[in-house]
């Protein structure tokens, strides 16, 4: 296979290799194919063909996305100098971006990479201080996506929710992730987050929290450590 090859175009010779394959198969089997009868044989077809289309479009979701990332990452003023996508100011390259993600949450929307271009759409609405509009996208995503990416999407619900003056709403939310821990949310993040939420109107609720982390062996030891001082200085 030529070096020269798009990432795109490996991925439509990889399906088109595999359909090559099955077809090859049936041939060499033509007995057995014939025994099988052919509504089960199309049946079998069906299968086959659906497996490496199925395959085929996760690829193309995964490059629409690298894409968008790769946007994100893109610099504002002169191009790279290895080449590379750039933009002449900040609000091009965030139009540009937003679009991108857009057009993935449009175009492949109930998967994993329109759910974390939703998500991530959020975050920059976040960033411009919608935050209704972020609120929205997060509870979209928190609702309908898988396990980790719902955490995800929680777990900034409840940050907005603090942001937002609504302390009861962000403790149910992170209450929640302590119980419902995630790959991407962990129940040592949840209970830092919440101790968080609770140590300006709680701070003894807070030092509870605070207290077992310090002493686990975590990512959040050294924060929670920190965190819990602050609040013994406050006596």
């Amino acid at each position: 296979m030529p070096s020269h090859l798009t990432r795109k175009e490996l991925k439509q010779d990889n399906v088109a290799l595999r359909v090559e394959e099955t077809f090859d198969f049936f041939t060499t089997h033509r007995q057995q194919t014939i025994r099988i009868g052919g509504a089960v044989l199309a049946l079998i077809l069906i299968v086959a063909a659906t497996l490496y289309y199925r395959s085929y479009e996760q690829g193309v979701r995964e490059q629409q996305l690298g894409d968008a990332i790769a946007l994100q990452g893109a610099p504002v003023g002169a191009p790279p100098p290895n080449g590379g996508p750039s933009f002449p100011n900040e609000p091009a390259k965030k139009d540009a971006v937003a679009k991108a993600y857009a057009k993935i949450v449009a175009e492949r929307g109930g998967s994993n990479e329109a759910y974390i271009a939703e998500y991530t759409l959020a975050a920059l609405d976040m960033d411009a201080g919608k935050l209704d509009a972020a609120r929205t996208k997060y509870q979209d995503v928190a609702d309908h996506a898988g396990a980790n990416y719902a955490s995800l999407a929680k777990l900034s619900l409840a940050q907005l929710a603090a942001l937002q003056n609504k302390p009861a709403e962000a403790q149910t939310l992170l209450k929640d992730l302590i119980d419902h821990p995630t790959d991407l949310v962990s129940k040592n993040q949840a209970t830092f987050e919440l101790a968080e939420v609770l140590a300006p109107t709680q701070p003894a609720e807070a030092k509870k929290l605070l207290t077992p982390l310090v002493s686990a062996a975590s990512d959040y030891s050294q924060a929670a450590s920190t965190a819990l001082g602050e609040l013994q200085q406050q006596k």
